[in-house]
């Protein structure tokens, strides 16, 4: 959306839990549960999702707690690498078929996008329960707005669109609010 609407949008990412508890999920499952990937990637031909295959050596990530942690840790410790680790993230897990639940491939995934190793693992060490709370408040706080759908996009505060969208979405409904605001009266 940024490239398309430069500054006149502002993007914040919020936490939401899709396992809020670790809960290992066999293997055959877990690649029939990514099997629907392949509707997001024909909605969005842009973004990348390869299915996970019987054939992957990588466990199925056990819950999306870690991953959002260390989210939370870079963006605490090291702001310009958040948008940077928030896309490798999402790399990692839907084509690289990683399992962003372990913190030694986190460790790694932190690493791609320039932030040393051993540093972000010490500031995991003192900031992962702080974080975490952070992330169990914002994913309460969606819930608490009504939001049960990943991704959900809330525009200008009030209009959630719940669902994977194709960008035109997004775009139409931003491009509505910015007209409105533009010809409201001042």
């Amino acid at each position: 959306m940024k490239q398309h609407f430069g500054d006149d949008v502002d993007i914040t990412w919020k936490s939401f839990l899709l396992r809020t508890e670790p809960k290992p999920m066999s293997r055959d499952k877990f690649v029939s549960y990514t099997q629907g990937w392949e509707r997001m990637a024909e909605m969005e031909p842009r973004a990348s999702f390869v299915p996970w295959t019987s054939e992957s050596t990588n466990e199925p990530p056990a819950s999306s707690l870690p991953a959002q942690v260390a989210h939370k840790v870079v963006e605490a410790s090291w702001p310009d690498a958040a948008e940077a680790l928030h896309w490798r993230l999402l790399r990692a897990y839907f084509t690289e078929s990683r399992t962003i639940s372990d913190w030694n491939v986190l460790a790694e995934v932190v690493a791609d996008v320039g932030v040393d190793r051993s540093e972000f693992v010490t500031m995991v060490g003192e900031q992962r329960a702080a974080m975490a709370q952070l992330v169990i408040d914002e994913h309460n706080s969606a819930i608490e707005q009504g939001i049960t759908a990943v991704p959900t996009v809330v525009i200008n505060g009030v209009l959630p669109v719940p669902g994977a969208q194709d960008s035109d979405t997004y775009i139409n409904w931003i491009e509505r609010i910015l007209e409105r605001q533009a010809d409201a009266p001042a």
